[in-house]
């Protein structure tokens, strides 16, 4: 045996037990680090996605922080042009307010205006300040507020703004809350979502506001409050307005008034997708807190770098997996021919132990054939005959034997060849009949003997010896695993029973009966010779070894 192939098959033990662990657990290794490796490249993609989302979040803060600065802006300035005059005069802020251009220059605000301060004594004879116009003052304020601050002047002056005028902002909650902050702190403050005055019920928006407090001043300083400059805003108008300043195309905007809640929406450009990553930030915005939240559409498949490294390791675990298939296989075949290579050697081992099992048998009858024709034997010449003959049965039967490769021979074949010689001369001194049975090698060859001895007397003594003369050969089963053969000679001289035994009864009686394991009936008719007798018959399909580490294989034909 290939001690390097036995060396490399030992080695390879594992492939035998489990055949298909080396590919799939390979593919499975890197078909997993693929995965991994495409997680992360999209873990870090949402993390690029994410910090582009916060980025874009704090640019649309500052965007909308700084349309609300401009318009501060005017508020302090408009609030400081109150604080100089001392008067109400309404045509200076007038044309002050217009000079600022708001459309053009405050983008967002609907409206900035001009909300003086009005006691209750007052309430039927307020005017606005620079004309005899009395101002209308709705609602009607209750007993137990301390004052009223109706909506003065708005500029742009336009129809739309006309519907706020004489509003008194101080009748509703929030509104006033706002007021008295700002006045509290003299700084703007923003109301919280409300719905301004102008809406006529047609495309209405949530709004807010944004209040300056201006005082009157005496000798001892500030002295008390005058009233508001403020500006009024469309919340959708005012975050629309911001857009120009940052770039947020394709991602949803949500502003909330303090936090998110439904009810606090004050404005939103819709996401036309699928939502994705979102992101929350907060903003103060006239000393109020906001709430921003911006939304990221979401992302319908890998990145190219994700599909390129899918595509790849895909690719890479399925070469591994051909490759570790391929390997499997050659320790199979391998292994497949290990175990050739061992059965052939137990195939040499057995048929070395069966040849000299039979070659010891073969000397063993020989000798045995030697000594008893040596003693029975009438001269030199007697025994040389005797002799010669019986080895030549022995040769045939091992003729044919060989020829089947000691494998099955028929009853028919071994007849035949131990029958040959007397054959020739006429076909019809012999007869023969019966069906095809085989018999085992060892049980061919006792069968051999038997026939020769047999037919020896029969050319000496019996029906052979004769002009006349026939023999009878007839086999068939008896049972299930025995054969009976009939010899009956006819026509020959008149047989009597020999006086003496000879050699040949012996080996027919006892040699033979003892190989076959059956009894033998031989008589002595004076018609001629009858012999019976009984061969095992073995089931078997091809010859098998008389012993060997082969499983399965066991000894049927010795």
């Amino acid at each position: 045996m290939d001690n390097s192939l036995a060396v490399r098959v030992r080695n390879q033990a594992w492939f035998q037990r489990f055949p298909r662990a080396l590919p799939v657990g390979l593919f499975t290794i890197i078909y997993a680090m693929t995965l991994l490796a495409v997680f992360a490249i999209e873990r870090v993609n949402d993390r690029a996605r994410l910090i582009e989302l916060d980025r874009t979040a704090t640019e649309i803060t500052s965007a909308l922080q700084q349309r609300a600065a401009t318009n501060i802006a005017y508020l302090r300035a408009g609030a400081a042009l109150f604080e100089t005059t001392q008067n109400d005069d309404l045509p200076v802020f007038s044309d002050f307010v217009k000079r600022l251009h708001i459309d053009k220059n405050s983008p967002g605000a609907q409206s900035l205006g001009w909300a003086m301060k009005v006691l209750p004594a007052d309430i039927d004879k307020a005017r606005i300040p620079g004309t005899y116009a009395q101002i209308p003052i709705w609602p009607r304020p209750g007993p137990d507020q301390p004052f009223s601050i109706p909506v003065t002047y708005l500029a742009p002056e336009t129809a739309i703004n006309a519907r706020a005028l004489g509003f008194d902002m101080y009748s509703e909650p929030l509104r006033r809350q706002a007021m008295d902050r700002a006045a509290h702190l003299d700084v703007p403050v923003a109301s919280g979502k409300v719905i301004l005055k102008q809406e006529n019920g047609v495309n209405v928006q949530a709004g807010f506001l944004i209040y300056m407090p201006v005082f009157k001043f005496d000798e001892t300083g500030r002295n008390s409050l005058r009233g508001y400059v403020y500006s009024a805003f469309r919340a959708q108008d005012f975050l629309n307005s911001a857009s120009d300043i940052y770039n947020a195309s394709g991602m949803g905007i949500e502003l909330y008034d303090l936090e998110r809640r439904p009810e606090s929406l004050l404005a939103a450009i819709p996401l036309n997708a699928e939502a994705g990553s979102s992101i929350e930030k907060e903003m103060a915005l006239g000393e109020r807190a906001w709430t921003l939240r911006v939304t990221a559409p979401q992302s319908q498949s890998l990145s190219q770098l994700s599909r390129a490294t899918l595509l790849f390791g895909s690719i890479v675990a399925l070469l591994q997996l051909a490759i570790s298939w391929l390997i499997t296989k050659r320790a199979s075949a391998d292994q497949q021919a290990l175990d050739w290579q061992r059965q052939q050697s137990a195939i040499r081992n057995s048929l070395t132990r069966e040849l000299n099992h039979r070659v010891k048998n073969t000397l063993a009858n020989v000798l045995s054939i030697i000594a008893l024709t040596k003693r029975r034997a009438i001269d030199l010449d007697d025994y040389v005959d005797k002799l010669t003959g019986r080895v030549r049965a022995l040769s045939a039967t091992h003729d044919l034997l060989t020829k089947s490769e000691w494998g099955s021979t028929l009853i028919r074949e071994v007849v035949e060849a131990e029958l040959a010689p007397y054959s020739e001369a006429s076909d019809n001194h012999i007869v023969m009949a019966g069906p095809e049975i085989s018999l085992a090698p060892n049980d061919a060859l006792s069968l051999g003997l038997v026939i020769h001895e047999l037919a020896t007397n029969a050319a000496k003594y019996g029906a052979l010896s004769a002009i006349d003369g026939i023999v009878h050969v007839d086999w068939h089963m008896q049972g299930a695993d025995m054969a009976e053969i009939i010899w009956c000679e006819a026509g020959g001289p008149a047989v009597s029973v020999p006086e003496k035994r000879g050699f040949g009864r012996d080996l027919i009686e006892k040699v033979v009966a003892h190989e076959l394991k059956a009894e033998v009936d031989l008589q002595f008719h004076e018609s001629g010779v009858q012999c019976r007798l009984s061969v095992p018959v073995r089931k078997h399909t091809q010859f098998a070894l008389r012993a060997g580490p082969l499983s399965g294989l066991r000894d049927q034909s010795v």
